[in-house]
């Protein structure tokens, strides 16, 4: 078993103690010393110097789209609702390859910009287009990134009143024989698990309420989670009062769709009540502030869900919505929304480093494993320079969460490097961001008769 220490970086828990100056013990996949001061003497361990660092948890990343990779740069200027309707179209050509290409560069960015453990809601099968779940399995098994992929699904297209065309819906048998069979060949429930599975039906207005109570049943035999897109923006609620009669949450309160084993994806346009109900049944939170704001939707009341103790994580939402967005700078995104609605009170630097780490953590129900640097969990390590220009601020955790991102000295999953010097090592670098640029191109090419 390998023994790594980190030391002399300005070490953050998360969970309220600081080590200026301090050390991490590694040994194998998890952490088993934390302090202040040098470490103990350790025959033959590897030493990292932390000098002039920043030592966190690594980032973990609730709501993803990776397929959206390859289509970046299009409808620039729409609301959700357009936004979709223009881009069901190409995505209804995509084939595997486009989807690994495009997993590749997007978890390769992710982990550039901190992240550890990645969830990735994937929700359109176009049929004979070969199997696209399991490349964006393999594309993060390359890399060495935790992984949350999450068997998405729309059985409701246009000739049922729903917004995606026919040509990109599944039928309710189909979907569920093939979420039950990726949980049954992926996921792992080991503590120190690399892959877990999620049941994720896309959205209220793209999927029907048969799929949702089906959807929940077969998740809970499963024993996994539930994650959707919920109360994004104020066409969702419009389209639930219309189509149901009722709000979103209370609609999903009727499926069975309320638990700690349930996150929803956005959660902008919640009323007092919602925040409530998530709060009482542990309903978690994926906030995605940048594609909020780049699709016009609203800043989530993210202050008030978290007062009330609703569980909420960070999400860069698909990078087509939110364009080489990077989790690090989500961080000071949420914390500068909030305090945009709210005022300058409203976020702490400290507390949005919570929602990217150990709130990540519980809305994925993996707080005893991650999102904290405590003895005992894995070790997933972001280690940050806030040397350099950084060293104005007298506070690392300013430097880092006010304004450019710093660099990333060194990424470990489970103690293992996957980043240095702000270069990935277990691929090549330029590889992945040919692999993202020729997805895009195929994808484009693929798409030429509909666009």
């Amino acid at each position: 078993m390998i023994t790594r220490i980190i030391e002399n970086a300005h070490v953050v828990t998360v969970t309220g103690e600081e080590y200026p100056g301090g050390h991490i013990v590694i040994e194998g996949d998890r952490i088993t010393s934390v302090g202040s001061g040098p470490a103990p003497e350790t025959d033959g361990a590897e030493r990292i110097d932390g000098t002039g660092c920043l030592a966190t948890p690594g980032l973990v990343n609730t709501h993803h789209h990776l397929y959206q990779w390859a289509s970046q740069g299009l409808a620039k200027d729409n609301t959700l609702f357009e936004w979709l309707v223009t881009l069901y179209r190409p995505w209804s050509k995509m084939d595997a390859e486009v989807v690994a290409g495009a997993a590749s560069a997007g978890l390769g960015w992710l982990a550039k910009t901190g992240c550890t453990t990645a969830s990735d809601l994937h929700y359109v099968f176009p049929k004979g287009r070969g199997d696209l779940f399991d490349a964006e399995i393999q594309a993060a098994a390359e890399l060495g990134v935790r992984f949350h992929p999450c068997r998405g699904s729309m059985d409701r297209g246009q000739s049922q009143g729903g917004l995606p065309p026919d040509e990109v819906v599944e039928d309710l048998d189909t979907i569920l024989a093939e979420t039950e069979a990726a949980i049954d060949r992926y996921h792992d429930d080991s503590f120190s698990s690399m892959l877990r599975i999620a049941v994720a039906p896309c959205s209220p207005f793209s999927v029907s309420r048969d799929l949702l109570v089906r959807s929940a049943e077969l998740a809970r035999a499963k024993g996994v989670r539930l994650h959707t897109h919920l109360c994004e923006t104020l066409d969702e609620e419009e389209h639930c009062l219309e189509q149901f009669g009722m709000s979103p949450v209370d609609y999903m309160e009727t499926l069975g769709w309320l638990g700690d084993d349930v996150w929803y994806a956005h959660a902008v346009h919640l009323q007092d009540a919602d925040i409530k109900k998530m709060a009482d049944t542990g309903t978690g939170a994926a906030h995605c502030p940048s594609s909020n704001a780049r699709l016009g939707a609203g800043i989530a009341r993210v202050a008030d869900m978290m007062a009330a103790g609703v569980p909420v994580g960070l999400g860069v939402d698909g990078a087509a919505s939110a364009e080489m967005v990077s989790l690090a700078g989500e961080v000071k995104q949420a914390m500068y929304m909030q305090r945009a609605r709210y005022g300058p009170t409203a976020l702490t630097a400290r507390q949005a480093l919570e929602l990217g780490t150990l709130g990540g953590a519980k809305v994925l129900g993996r707080q005893d494993e991650i999102g904290s640097l405590e003895p005992g969990k894995l070790a997933d390590i972001a280690l940050w320079r806030v040397d350099g220009f950084y060293a104005a601020v007298d506070d690392p955790v300013v430097a880092f969460a006010y304004g450019q991102t710093p660099p990333l000295a060194r990424l470990l999953v489970g103690g293992r490097t996957v980043v240095e010097d702000d270069e990935l090592v277990t691929v090549p670098q330029d590889e992945v961001g040919r692999r993202g640029a020729e997805a895009h191109r195929r994808l484009m090419k693929l798409a030429e008769e509909v666009l």
